[in-house]
């Protein structure tokens, strides 16, 4: 098994190789794609769908966001294998990363995210968009030298696989939830991110003593002198995404208590809430990310839940129901 592992991962240095001999010229396109599928666009594209366009498709892309971003960090624990320059020394490192490569996590997101706009849009040029911007995200991932193309088809394929559950599983999910009372579903959304959270805890112990090689650790270093030393498995990623989860759900729930939110209206009012939102998620995400220890204990871990579990009420909640008492919005 081991040999056939190594064989696609040389197939795959060649094919990173091929790219980055095409030039230089490249580095600017691919890196503004590269940005295209961060979490980071993600949550200011699903704030503004939902403060400003609709709030049922701007909440539906964070959930699916959280949901694949959790899903796609038990799955590469799971594979556990090496970035492109962590590999090959002759790979350049054009972008870097401490996770482990595969799946993609860029090739996932932008199935989901970008499959899921495309489905609530119902429109035969929305398809054409997301397909091109999944192709391309993608694409760039393999020029920055951080993904084998190994690890995007594998993202894809989970991608897909999952956006199709999601979807088939999303009205059935939202019947049950009405026929309960807040508290179960505050708590049904409180458990389905700490059964996700438990997976990969459970599979991280799966993998007993293994560790990462220390070559990796040291052409990572050697591709990327001034980063930061490569953590693959730490919980940092999946704890974000879980807690953000519960975080925009908890708020969906809250905010369909409160009467729902009317994200229509005057153009301006629009341009006003988000950037009063946005100035909301920085205070809370980066403000917090500041004061909060980041390091692998059981307190930094929680308190970080707990900063993601608080930009999520903001986006899908607080900040809403903040548009309504002030009149920039209405229910």
């Amino acid at each position: 098994m081991e040999v056939y592992v190594q064989s696609l991962l040389n197939i795959g240095i060649t094919i990173v190789l091929l790219l980055q001999s095409l030039g230089p010229w490249l580095l600017g396109p691919m890196k503004f794609f590269s940005f295209l599928g961060t979490v980071e666009f993600y949550i200011f594209v699903a704030s503004a769908i939902l403060w400003c366009y609709d709030t049922s498709v701007g909440t539906r892309t964070g959930l699916y966001l959280m949901i694949s971003g959790g899903i796609n960090s038990i799955f590469k624990i799971i594979f556990h294998q090496p970035r492109p320059y962590w590999y090959d020394t002759r790979v350049h490192a054009l972008s870097t990363e401490s996770s482990f490569g595969a799946p993609s996590g860029h090739a996932q997101n932008a199935v989901v995210v970008w499959g899921s706009l495309a489905y609530s849009l119902r429109h035969g040029w929305a398809w054409i968009v997301a397909i091109l911007l999944m192709f391309f995200i993608s694409l760039s991932r393999i020029y920055l030298g951080v993904h084998f193309p190994f690890d995007i088809l594998v993202g894809w394929l989970i991608g897909i696989l999952l956006l199709l559950v999601l979807v088939k599983l999303e009205q059935p999910i939202k019947e049950w939830l009405n026929n309960h009372s807040l508290s179960m579903q505050l708590l049904a959304a409180f458990i389905t991110s700490m059964v996700v959270l438990l997976l990969g805890i459970l599979v991280r112990l799966s993998l007993g003593s293994w560790t990462v090689p220390s070559l990796w650790i040291t052409n990572a270093a050697i591709a990327s002198p001034g980063a930061e030393p490569i953590h693959p498995l730490d919980f940092t990623d999946l704890v974000s995404s879980t807690g953000a989860f519960f975080g925009l759900a908890a708020g969906a729930i809250l905010l369909t208590l409160q009467g729902g939110f009317n994200a229509r209206g005057i153009w301006w009012k629009r341009i006003i809430r988000y950037l009063i939102g946005i100035a909301g998620v920085l205070i809370l995400w980066g403000g917090l990310g500041r004061i909060f220890p980041q390091n692998e204990t059981l307190i930094a871990h929680s308190l970080n839940y707990l900063r993601f579990t608080l930009v999520g009420i903001w986006i899908s909640a607080l900040a809403p129901w903040l548009f309504v008492k002030s009149g920039l919005s209405s229910r």
